[in-house]
């Protein structure tokens, strides 16, 4: 596969990768990340992270998550941001591969939240390219920042029928707020 874009200049960041369309997007993805010399990090369930796999998970750049802690896991998650010197965190916003387009909030509330940005990330298998785009700062208003990433997306990958989801998506929340 072709790489497009540039590693961030910012040393912490929420690196979301869309559309999560199949289990070899994870392969396709490490690659970009060694190439740019990125270490990535992910969230897991805390349980995951007992013995033995403590060790093992925490060198794979897992960060256990508590889902049932009070303030839930995106205060866990900025938490860890705020702890770390450099943090690259591996976020599929759509949350599985079986998306109709539409995207959970979770990811934007932790990048809000820790004040760190935003980095879209794409696979297009068809054009067999993967690319990484530039850092896009969360302002509060989740609305004119999704139009943006979706804006993104649109333009790397104009054919595919998620990002016209999210698009649309994007004038729903206009018109609710409307």
């Amino acid at each position: 596969m072709r790489l497009e874009g540039r590693a961030p200049s910012v040393p912490k960041f929420v690196f979301i990768g869309a559309p999560h369309t199949s289990n070899w997007d994870f392969i396709a993805f490490a690659g970009v990340v060694n190439h740019f010399k990125i270490a990535p990090s992910f969230l897991g369930k805390h349980t995951l992270f007992r013995w033995p796999m403590t060790r093992f998970m925490r060198d794979m750049g897992g960060i256990p998550v508590v889902r049932s802690r009070s303030g839930g896991y995106v205060q866990s998650v900025i938490d860890a941001f705020d702890k770390a010197d450099t943090l690259a965190l591996v976020v599929a916003p759509e949350g599985s591969r079986t998306s109709s387009g539409e995207w959970r909030t979770g990811f934007y509330h932790i990048a809000h939240g820790a004040g760190v940005p935003i980095v879209p990330a794409y696979v297009d298998y068809d054009r067999k390219v993967c690319g990484i785009g530039e850092p896009i700062m969360p302002t509060g208003d989740y609305r004119a920042d999704l139009a943006k990433i979706a804006a993104f997306y649109r333009r790397v990958m104009p054919d595919c029928q998620r990002f016209v989801a999210l698009e649309a998506m994007t004038r729903t929340l206009d018109e609710m707020a409307g």
